[in-house]
């Protein structure tokens, strides 16, 4: 029996004539045209288009300032300058973790996110203390978006002893990946950090994620080495390395040889188009070479920076501008970054537009997915396993007792 029936809708995928999209147990039932109502609450859906879940697979939800009074930005201009002021802001607010992330968690259902992958701030200084209070949050809104955690040593590894230690205990905890930061150019041991971080993913199977802001050929030797213990572990399909600067800087020649062993191990490659004049892979040859893409917001209004939204439709608009891109195929590259290219990293089961995937889905009022980038305009409708979410760009889900 359907229990929710959308109807007059341009399904992604399925063609320009609008369509229905039947809902069923929490997932997709089927998609055609005039299907019947068999009782269903039906939904006028106007002419939207309907997309998968949006899917940010590159967060930092534990951080966000979001929900508190402005803070104008203050880092100064490098990596350790931001890292430093971060700890200095967030020891005197005094912020809680769970808090934080959940207000934010409802602006980005708001917009459409349905699956998050979050990096989560581990270390010395704050032991656990991040990692469980997303965990709780988690936890109290499973039925509204699919949280996955990566164990991430913000402050470096090597040069904070303990971290290694800290990070394999959120994992045994529940974080499903391990992260990393900058081997060289924060630790200044590349072989400590990457073998330490790969010595937890062997040992408990956990994906690895590594933050590479090093550039030119110190961030490719450091991928050289993720590529080498990636193939000596056995680890294909279970590898991403976020922002890779260093693969907008190389010449043909070495970026080539580099793209031959992402291919060969699947391992995957975010970005999500920085400001100014930082560097960052080439979207169009990536995905022309088939690298797995992804996005993500990174920070949201944070001590990083205030410009990110959590807005995915607004980010693969940022991709799509940064990189050119013009051509609706092209916009559709970085859309896919946002819906499906996340969703394959994060291994969710059941995602997409089809016939037996779970119902998450979003409804714009756009007429083609390169629209939908180009004006990413208000989300009507966020449904989650089949379950209103949003209505018109607000959220409608029970706030978490």
């Amino acid at each position: 029996m359907t229990d929710l029936l959308l109807t007059g809708v341009r399904a992604w995928g399925f063609g320009p004539a609008p369509t229905d999209i039947a809902v069923s147990a929490g997932r997709i039932a089927a998609i055609g045209a005039d299907l019947p109502r068999d009782g269903a609450e039906v939904v006028d859906g106007i002419g939207c288009l309907a997309l998968p879940g949006l899917v940010d697979a590159h967060a930092h939800i534990d951080k966000t300032l979001w929900g508190t009074p402005w803070h104008p930005h203050q880092a100064g201009p490098t990596l350790i300058d931001k890292i430093d002021n971060e700890r200095r802001v967030l020891n005197t607010l005094g912020l809680s973790a769970e808090v934080q992330s959940a207000r934010l968690l409802r602006h980005m259902v708001a917009r459409g996110t349905t699956h998050v992958r979050t990096h989560v701030d581990i270390g010395p200084d704050v032991g656990l203390s991040h990692f469980h209070g997303i965990q709780a949050m988690r936890e109290a809104h499973r039925e509204w978006i699919d949280v996955e955690v990566v164990a991430f040593p913000q402050t470096g590894v090597m040069i904070r002893p303990g971290t290694l230690d800290l990070l394999e205990q959120a994992v045994r905890e529940g974080a499903e990946v391990v992260g990393g930061l900058d081997p060289v150019g924060v630790d200044r041991d590349p072989k400590g950090q990457l073998d330490g971080i790969f010595a937890i993913a062997d040992r408990h199977g956990c994906g690895v994620d590594i933050h590479l802001h090093d550039r030119g050929d110190l961030g490719a030797v450091t991928i050289d080495m993720i590529v080498e213990r990636t193939r000596a572990l056995g680890l294909k399909g279970k590898v991403a390395i976020s922002h890779a600067f260093c693969l907008g800087m190389l010449d043909r020649p070495r970026l080539d040889g580099l793209l031959d062993d992402l291919v060969e191990l699947d391992i995957a490659i975010m970005t999500h188009a920085p400001s100014g004049p930082t560097p960052f892979p080439p979207i169009r040859l990536l995905h022309d070479r088939g690298v797995r893409l992804f996005s993500g917001s990174d920070g949201v209004r944070d001590t990083w920076g205030p410009l990110n939204t959590g807005d995915m439709l607004e980010r693969a608009f940022l991709l799509a501008y940064r990189s050119g891109f013009r051509h609706d195929p092209d916009i559709e590259i970085a859309l896919r970054m946002a819906t499906y290219g996340g969703a394959q990293v994060m291994g969710a089961a059941g995602y997409g537009l089809a016939v037996g995937a779970a119902a998450d889905l979003v409804l714009v009022e756009a007429e083609t997915a390169a629209e939908a980038v180009a004006f990413h305009p208000v989300r009507r409708l966020v449904l989650k396993r089949g379950r209103v979410a949003a209505r018109d760009g607000r959220a409608t889900m029970p706030a978490a007792a």
